[in-house]
């Protein structure tokens, strides 16, 4: 289900429906015509419902019965500052937050961060040519309290991008507030620490030190009709530097451990992700999705390079011997493997069926951990292949889900988004060969 439908389950963000931010404030007589002519648009008997729970939870939020109270609200300080601190306790307990009126404040505005994280990591990224269209209005970045923002979308004072952004934070927050409910009530921190030690304990070479890695680069070379790689060699750091790679060439650098099998020393390049929570808010709204237990299943992920389908194997073998080792039993669930052929079919918009890597989950000690295991080659396809890069996948998957459109209205932020995905995919695509 789209994000920018009327089924989707953010519907009362849309700027097309019957919640959109208008030019005014919605406090118009209930019998006027402006009320008259929004009350026709709600056709559908969910979004009645949906309206009446929304009302519903704007008045008990603050503490009131009808709308006019807001105005109150909005111009006695007073009343504001006993709303807030009541406001603040309730949402306290709604996120499980254990503490006094100053630790649900610290998470409250943790979350406000993080929801202004999601949206400058677009701008620095994704859209950074688009960096000053969708800058977020001083007064919203800066407000961290969900009254504050809650009263700037009724207040006529602000403009009508102030005022959408004010709800579009408001709903990030939210979202953050359940990603961080989930990660303490996984005791995620605590799990990402055991699978570090898991990894120094048992699964690396026990002859380096650990942060001690060993810089090589990949050279390689790539098809013009692709840019896929069609040749790679490892060389040294010495090497390297001699060589001067010409068009349709790739100097990558590569930092290495080695895990030890049969006596030997076997490279692995390694990359352990934690999402952080603004990428867990994204992918929230790319799945359409509130609750981060159904959508958000790689909270622990590693990817590894390996220089062979060989090399692959043997690390699979030494894997699950360590976590015996480690007195835990260790499954791989969730399997797919197009290192050796075939094709990748993934549920997620804008992911490319050509896309070759072995990907699982790992459950051992209490822990679900994804792995995405690469050789030499298909990690240089995952970095530089049309179509398959990264760079481009995450171009992708932001404006193929709705996302874009979601976050930047074009009736808010005069934005074509068909046309910024087109140059975008142009501008990353043109970094990634010729850089």
């Amino acid at each position: 289900m789209s994000i920018l439908t009327q089924e989707s389950i953010f519907t009362t963000m849309l700027q097309d429906g019957p919640f959109a931010v208008g030019d005014h404030p919605p406090f118009a007589h209930p019998f006027s015509r402006e009320s008259k002519e929004w009350v026709r648009t709600m056709r559908e008997p969910i979004l009645k419902t949906k309206y009446r729970a929304v009302r519903n939870q704007i008045f008990d939020f603050l503490g009131i019965s009808t709308f006019d109270e807001i105005l109150i609200l909005i111009h006695d300080r007073r009343a504001r500052t006993e709303t807030a601190l009541r406001a603040h306790h309730l949402l306290g307990n709604m996120f499980g937050i254990a503490g006094n009126v100053r630790e649900v404040d610290r998470y409250l505005y943790d979350y406000a961060r993080t929801a202004d994280d999601v949206i400058n990591s677009l701008r620095s990224k994704v859209l950074s040519p688009y960096s000053s269209y969708i800058e977020m209005t001083n007064e919203i970045e800066t407000a961290l309290d969900p009254v504050t923002l809650l009263l700037i979308i009724f207040n006529d004072r602000f403009h009508r991008k102030a005022r959408f952004e004010a709800k579009r934070k408001l709903m990030l927050m939210i979202l953050a507030g359940s990603i961080d409910q989930r990660e303490r009530e996984t005791d995620i921190e605590t799990k990402f620490a055991d699978f570090l030690d898991f990894l120094n304990d048992f699964v690396w070479s026990p002859v380096r030190q650990i942060g001690d890695l060993e810089i090589n680069y990949l050279h390689s070379y790539h098809n013009p009709d692709d840019f896929s790689c069609r040749e790679v060699h490892v060389v040294s750091e010495e090497k390297a530097k001699s060589l001067s790679p010409q068009a349709g060439e790739k100097l990558t650098l590569i930092k290495r451990r080695s895990f030890r099998d049969q006596g030997r020393e076997i490279p692995i390049y390694v990359s352990i992700r934690k999402k952080p929570p603004a990428a867990k808010v994204l992918k929230l709204l790319r799945k359409n999705e509130k609750n981060p237990s159904a959508a958000v299943d790689d909270d622990l992920g590693l990817m590894a390079v390996l220089n062979s389908n060989g090399d692959v194997k043997r690390f699979l073998r030494h894997l699950t011997r360590s976590a015996v080792q480690a007195d835990s039993f260790m499954t791989l669930e969730d399997i797919s493997d197009t290192l050796t052929g075939g094709r990748y079919s993934s549920s997620s918009r804008g992911s490319s069926g050509k896309t070759p890597m072995l990907k699982f989950f790992a459950r051992l000690g209490g822990m679900r951990v994804e792995f995405i295991i690469h050789t030499n080659r298909s990690y240089l396809n995952y970095i530089y292949q049309r179509d398959v890069a990264h760079d481009e996948y995450e171009v992708k998957r932001l404006f193929d889900s709705g996302v874009a459109e979601f976050l930047f209205p074009a009736d808010i932020y005069r934005l074509d988004m068909n046309e910024i995905k087109e140059h975008q995919l142009a501008w990353f695509r043109k970094r990634i060969e010729e850089w």
